[in-house]
């Protein structure tokens, strides 16, 4: 599928509702921009809070319980 945008005058770009969608795309997120040759490849990455790191690092233990806390907003 390809999808047109245009680069305005400041170098901005949309991310079409499809893509974000697709991608699961929110604000905060982060597009990594890599270029190969002649090809542009625009990745995700979701922004994760420096708040929600420390928590897991602080609780120690458990891993995978420590990230369902984090995941359910607990500390």
């Amino acid at each position: 599928m390809l999808i047109e945008t245009k680069i305005s005058k400041g170098y901005s770009t949309v991310v079409p509702a499809y893509v974000r969608k697709k991608m699961d795309i929110e604000p905060g997120d982060i597009l990594i921009w890599e270029l190969e040759g002649r090809e542009l490849k625009v990745l995700p990455r979701k922004n994760v809070e420096l708040e929600n790191i420390i928590g897991i690092i602080d609780e120690g233990g458990d891993a995978v319980e420590s990230k369902k806390k984090v995941q359910r907003g607990m500390k």
